[in-house]
């Protein structure tokens, strides 16, 4: 009979951190093979607290997330108005459908009024949506028929606020 490892939950940094532009690092260094940083992926999680894990069925660590675990890279855009469908691929190259489930969001900073786009690519996991693909965005944004000064744009049924009018 095999007898089961057991799973070692540590409380410890792996020594893996995620940067905002989307690059995994392993101490201090990129990890380059792209193949690993999937498998990586695969295997994260988020936490109620917002902590970011690594988890496998047999080991839990900790890893830093400077903001969210992926991008969004580039943008597909099947049909047009209402029932249009949005989908992004991420730097890791799934494919994200906009919808129900899989939200965008914009934040806007306080100070500087900078966008900061998001689409929800699973289990509370976010890709923050590069610049040139929000833009991309911006140009299919239509106003909001409810909010006037809401600009946002259509996927799969649902209306997504992307930024208002300056006044």
């Amino acid at each position: 009979m095999e007898s089961k490892k057991p799973v070692i939950d540590s409380e410890e940094y792996y020594g893996i951190k995620i940067l905002k532009n989307g690059t995994w690092m392993y101490n201090g260094s990129p990890i380059t093979r792209h193949n690993l940083v999937k498998l990586f992926a695969s295997v994260l999680k988020k936490d109620e607290a917002g902590d970011y894990w690594l988890i496998t069925p047999y080991e839990k660590g900790r890893i830093e997330v400077e903001d969210v675990p992926f991008t969004a890279v580039e943008l597909k855009l099947e049909s047009s108005g209402k029932s249009q469908q949005l989908k992004f691929r991420t730097n890791l190259d799934d494919w994200v459908a906009a919808g129900r489930e899989n939200r965008i969001r914009v934040v806007f900073d306080a100070a500087t009024g900078e966008p900061s786009p998001y689409i929800m690519v699973r289990d509370g996991l976010e890709a923050r949506i590069v610049r040139p693909v929000y833009y991309e965005l911006v140009k299919i944004a239509t106003e909001d028929e409810k909010d006037k000064g809401l600009f946002g744009v259509w996927s799969a049924g649902e209306f997504f606020g992307i930024g208002r009018a300056k006044q």
